[in-house]
């Protein structure tokens, strides 16, 4: 059967939420989709689980080699038109993805970058729906969750940055993937849509409709994390809030496709050439 999105999931011995992503996947979307997870050591019988499930194609690393690394290996085996980057600590919820085609087949070209919007115990953004169903496998709500995501107020909003979210192919390749300098990947996210922008993508969605529920950031608690706020500035000149908030003005209700370019007022231009400044002297300590 042809695959409608190639789906990759980065995982690092996270069995029982990787099985509950797996599970949702299989029985809430309403198409067939490549289902890809990159394995990261898999100690806690992950490869095992994946390997008797036929339904699953795979990459593997002995060592957590992070999320950025992870992507990008996953990327050789991606055989449709669209990379979904999903986290295993996440659950779809049904229809998340009939809303998705469904804004990408209104687009006329393939400058876009979408994302699902997400339901969290305690949200971590303005683009957030805070709702509690769990915060972990054993206290998860389902039947509560599925008899109620629906009715939860939202709207479509800008600035897609966070996984879920979903890229043509054709501009995953152009932009070079995830920034392995960010390895193990903390603020590879808004690195990723800083990249797209400035490769002319204006069309920054997060779809309401399409709703995951996420019990957070299971795996980036035991890493050793990379200091991504300033690799960030280093590569880009400014803050990474000055992106998600300025640039792409993400949460705010969506309108339409951002300006073309944006203008830095004078006041974060100044600010912006001190954060570059410590950003140096933390690169060179």
């Amino acid at each position: 059967m042809k695959k409608t999105f190639s789906i990759i999931i980065p995982s690092w011995n996270n069995l029982p939420y990787l099985k509950n992503c797996i599970e949702s996947l299989q029985k809430n979307s309403q198409f067939e989709h490549q289902i890809i997870v990159h394995i990261n050591e898999g100690t806690d019988g992950t490869l095992e689980y994946v390997q008797k499930n036929k339904t699953i194609e795979y990459t593997y690393s002995r060592e957590n080699i992070g999320v950025c690394h992870a992507l990008n290996k996953a990327r050789i085996l991606v055989c449709t038109n669209y990379i979904l980057y999903m986290n295993d600590d996440m659950y779809v919820c049904p229809n998340w993805d009939t809303y998705i085609l469904d804004e990408i087949n209104k687009q006329k070209d393939n400058l876009f970058f979408f994302s699902s919007t997400v339901i969290e115990p305690k949200a971590t953004s303005n683009c957030v729906i805070e709702k509690n169903y769990g915060t972990s496998i054993k206290n998860f709500d389902e039947k509560r969750l599925l008899s109620e995501f629906q009715n939860l107020t939202f709207n479509d909003w800008f600035g897609a940055t966070w996984p879920p979210n979903i890229v043509p192919v054709a501009l995953w390749d152009l932009v070079g993937g995830y920034s392995i300098e960010f390895s193990p990947g903390m603020y590879s996210d808004p690195d990723f849509s800083m990249k797209l922008y400035k490769a002319g993508v204006r069309n920054f969605k997060g779809i309401h409709k399409s709703r995951v529920y996420h019990f957070g950031s299971k795996s980036t608690k035991r890493i050793k994390k990379n200091n991504g706020y300033y690799q960030f500035i280093n590569k880009w000149g400014f803050t990474s809030s000055v992106l998600t908030k300025k640039i792409l003005k993400r949460g705010e209700p969506y309108e339409g496709f951002l300006d073309a370019n944006y203008k830095m007022s004078s006041v974060i231009k100044i600010k912006s050439i001190f954060k570059r400044v410590i950003a140096q002297i933390k690169r060179e300590i």
